[in-house]
């Protein structure tokens, strides 16, 4: 078959399809506050700390695979969750990871099987690769292999896990599938970035682990990814320039161990200046590939996909660039309504800005992804294909409000009230 060229004769490799996907248990930020300031053993410092963490969080819903979690009825045994005290529990980091194990490998599965389904002349016996990255849960065979025997994928399609990255992680797997691409012009790769943070929240005092436990939610993104020349039907992202840079500072600032009662999130509150005083330097590497962009202000690269880490993050983001308010939309709307799930979210992000109608402008997208290190991943993309008649955002934000299914892998409602049946709870299964 023959590869898709661009003008100056390299090979474009193109993301012909995204997806994404969340668990059904919906968390209401305000009442999940309310249940962690009740914790016991929480100081007062602490219950302060909660309030303005959660408060401050620009997150309105998140999503969780922990069916234990919610109001509405009791578990007989409450392992992650006392519904009758309203106490949350302390399950072993073995008891997390078997629940990693079987919701991890149904949102693996989801968020693939809608990715093949919209990548129009791609089929399961095309797929050469599969990519799979995740930092919340570990078992063999893993989710890569899960994926290949749930979807027939040919048992020689090759297999690739990429584990304990954190958020950033969908960069290393973006970039392997490109790598592919370009190794082999008939290769058809299959990303997936599937994270269950939910699973490791926790009550402390420690300020680190309360920011975790009011910035983290679970979901999946899955995507296609070939140079094969397929016409498009519909957005695509050409995959053009990727870049990795560690900041000289911060190795302390943000990292993810493992403990005996779960994984252990290390989010400080300096984050966000090492990110404000580094992010310039950062950006230098991806924008000197592309002659285009030179001498260019930030704000004039049409589309920017940051993986929202936390509202402080984009704020500084958004200053020390001169970002418009218009530019970190779909960062700020995927945060207030999905959460940080960590290596899933900037590919959240790129959905929002593929969702949107197509403009008269230069469809160039500026990404970046922060993670343990401190690492900074960022890449070039160009949207191209055009959004269908009557699709985009709007047609699934409409079906979130009207309170269906579409909620999974929706794009992200206006700012408006919360669906009334949503109100009166802390978290709600099988919405």
């Amino acid at each position: 078959m023959s590869r898709q060229s661009s003008s100056n004769g390299h090979m474009t490799v193109i993301l012909r399809s995204l997806e994404t996907a969340v668990p059904d248990t919906i968390m209401v930020q305000p009442q999940v506050r309310d249940v962690f300031a009740a914790q016991p053993g929480l100081t007062r410092l602490g219950q302060r700390l909660v309030g303005a963490a959660f408060d401050s969080s620009g997150i309105e819903t998140r999503y969780t695979a922990v069916k234990e979690l919610t109001l509405a009825e009791s578990a007989e045994h409450p392992v992650f969750f006392d519904r009758e005290e309203l106490r949350i529990l302390t399950p072993s980091t073995k008891t997390r990871n078997e629940v990693y194990a079987i919701e991890g490998t149904k949102l693996f599965i989801e968020a693939a099987r809608k990715a093949l389904d919209a990548a129009p002349g791609i089929e399961a016996s095309d797929i050469t690769h599969v990519v799979t990255a995740s930092c919340t849960g570990f078992f063999a065979p893993g989710p890569d292999y899960k994926v290949v025997r749930a979807l027939d994928l040919k048992p020689s399609v090759q297999r690739y896990h990429l584990g304990f990255m954190g958020c950033y992680a969908a960069f290393p797997a973006l970039r392997s599938a490109k790598a592919f691409c370009e190794a082999d012009p008939d290769a058809v790769v299959l990303v997936i970035a599937a994270e269950l943070c939910s699973l490791h929240v926790r009550s402390s005092n420690n300020p680190d682990t309360i920011v975790g436990s009011s910035l983290f939610a679970d979901g999946a993104a899955a995507a296609i990814i070939s140079a094969r020349d397929i016409p498009l039907d519909g957005p695509a992202l050409s995959l053009d320039h990727f870049e990795t840079v560690l900041t000289p500072v911060g190795e302390e600032s943000m990292a993810w161990n493992i403990g005996d009662e779960g994984f252990e999130m290390v989010l400080g509150t300096y984050v966000p200046h090492i990110i404000d005083e580094h992010i310039v330097g950062a950006l230098e590497p991806l924008l000197a590939r592309d002659a285009a962009l030179e001498g260019l202000d930030y704000a004039d690269i049409e589309h920017w996909a940051i993986h929202p880490g936390g509202r402080s993050i984009l704020d500084k983001v958004e200053a020390k660039l001169g970002l418009t308010q218009e530019q970190l939309v779909p960062a700020r709307a995927t945060l207030r309504d999905y959460g940080n799930m960590s290596s899933a979210t900037v590919m959240f992000v790129l959905k929002h800005i593929l969702d949107q109608p197509a403009t008269d402008g230069n469809n160039r997208i500026c990404s970046m992804a922060f993670g343990p290190g401190l690492t900074v991943e960022t890449a070039l993309f160009t949207k191209v294909g055009a959004t269908p008649a009557g699709g985009g955002t709007a047609d699934a934000d409409a079906a979130l409000h009207a309170g269906g299914a579409a909620g999974i892998g929706a794009t992200g409602p206006d700012d408006a009230a919360l669906p009334t049946d949503l109100e009166p709870i802390l978290i709600k299964a099988g919405a």
